[in-house]
């Protein structure tokens, strides 16, 4: 069994992970507006997942208009590309690192510092699958939301945010 990633692995870079969207977006035959784009560039730049009100207010803060819909809709827009996932437990967004890619998301969620680290472990997604499966439980869908301390919050290296 491959082993879980370090939880302080590095992201992906924001403009990688902009120009990747673009790309996917126009192969899909989808558009990437100037909207959705810095819906994505905010959720991307925070170093902890964002709520759509903290993203309408940075949109704000850039002196644009708008209104929780506005927000809401480019949401929903990335969130059906797959570019970012919601942590239900959380009502965050947060980047997705396998865009264009179907998967679960398993998500290590530090309570301490806010940090989140997607798993996208195949294993998991295999064994989860199989348990539903021996059930007779058709899954449309699965994510897994594991609550606990980063490495660094542990060491006490990290101030608690909240």
């Amino acid at each position: 069994m491959p082993p879980f990633p370090d939880f302080s692995s590095q992201p992906p870079d924001p403009k990688g992970a902009l120009i990747q969207a673009e790309n996917q977006c126009r192969q899909r035959g989808s558009r990437l507006t100037e909207l959705r784009r810095r819906v994505l560039e905010i959720i991307w730049n925070s170093p902890t997942p964002l709520g759509a009100y903290a993203i309408l207010d940075v949109l704000r803060a850039d002196g644009r208009p708008g209104a929780p819909p506005t927000v809401y809709r480019a949401l929903d827009f990335l969130l059906g590309e797959g570019l970012i996932h919601r942590l239900a437990s959380l009502n965050v967004f947060t980047g997705c690192r396998q865009p264009g890619h179907e998967h679960g998301g398993q998500f290590l969620i530090c309570r301490d510092c806010g940090q989140v680290d997607e798993l996208g472990n195949q294993v998991v997604d295999d064994l989860l699958r199989a348990e539903a499966e021996t059930r007779n439980f058709e899954m449309l869908a699965q994510m897994v939301e594991i609550l606990g301390r980063c490495p660094d919050c542990r060491r006490g290296a990290l101030p608690h945010v909240g």
